[in-house]
């Protein structure tokens, strides 16, 4: 007791100082975070260190079996393969169609759901429903529903609508075979963008377009003069998060296409998974990865910068 009265009271002069209860109770957090902090840093920082020394390695998974330092070799693989690029680009390609697509959607569905009076919560429900569905059900709804010659988009496309005389191969072309994780990304993003934008558009004054009504603006004018320039940092940080997601793309392909057909659908996470799990590669496949996370980290810098308001750019 002695040693806590010393620690709290901390005499000054002639008198005494107490601490307020912020500077008493600060010791109490750090035990509670240790916990916390302790198992970030065993299944977070460690792993991701291990994978960084494996990058520079022919890293045997055997234990009796040594590892041959290679240093840079994995990172010029990765440089000269002809499949990562092919990764990469449909992994680019991928965020470049699903993004906007997201985006366009969920601000549509968010200014739809901010302008009605009844029914909100239940679309607003409604439209969060496939974000909460597991990615590997509804991926497998997906692969069912574009499957040759029985799927069910075959049937629409061929039965009902009469829009095509016989079934499309859709999951055996490479032309075709990424439209169904093109759609699927879009069409599972949407909720948890739309509920975004809706607390943003909630945000703001209805007095601003009472003011612009009276001044005679059309809806259109309102959303370029005052709805995207009053969202602009909730959309910038949709777009940001969006894009990391979009490369960081892995289930949908894996379980729809496994990268097929002749690995023409490989993305960046599943051509590292098959390398080093399929191939027992984990070195080259750690190389990859990182390479991935610096393309990640330079890209959403950029993004802030670039989206960033002009008065505060110095």
């Amino acid at each position: 007791m002695d040693f806590l009265s010393r620690w709290v009271n901390k005499p000054v002069g002639m008198g005494v100082v107490k601490k307020g209860p912020g500077s008493r109770q600060l010791p109490i957090v750090f035990v509670f975070l240790l916990p916390g902090i302790f198992l970030f840093l065993v299944f977070n920082i460690y792993p991701l260190l291990k994978a960084f020394q494996i990058s520079f390695y022919d890293w045997s998974i055997v234990p009796t079996n040594p590892s041959t330092f290679v240093g840079l070799d994995n990172y010029a693989q990765a440089l000269a393969d002809p499949i990562a690029r092919l990764a990469f680009r449909n992994t680019v390609l991928y965020t470049m169609i699903t993004v906007p697509g997201q985006i366009v959607l969920a601000l549509a569905a968010a200014l739809l759901l901010n302008s009605i009076v009844r029914g909100k919560v239940f679309l607003r429900t409604l439209y969060y429903l496939p974000v909460i569905t597991s990615w590997v059900i509804v991926s497998l709804l997906f692969r069912y529903m574009f499957q040759s010659p029985n799927g069910f988009i075959n049937y629409l496309l061929v039965n009902v609508l009469h829009l095509v005389e016989s079934p499309i191969g859709w999951l055996q072309s490479a032309s075709t075979a990424m439209i169904p994780v093109w759609l699927l990304g879009i069409w599972k993003g949407i909720g948890w963008s739309m509920v975004i934008f809706l607390a943003a558009l909630q945000t703001i004054p209805a007095e601003i377009y009472e003011a612009a009504d009276i001044d005679g603006a059309g809806n259109f004018h309102k959303l370029m003069r005052i709805t995207l320039p009053l969202i602009r940092p909730t959309l910038v940080f949709v777009v940001v998060m969006l894009i990391i997601g979009g490369l960081n793309v892995f289930l949908p392909v894996a379980l729809v296409t496994n990268g097929g057909p002749l690995q023409q659908t490989e993305v960046v996470l599943t051509y590292m998974y098959h390398q080093a799990f399929d191939f027992l590669e984990f070195g080259y496949g750690s190389a990859l990865a990182f390479m991935m996370a610096i393309f990640i980290v330079s890209l959403s810098f950029i993004q802030l910068r670039f989206f960033r308001q002009p008065e505060e750019i110095f």
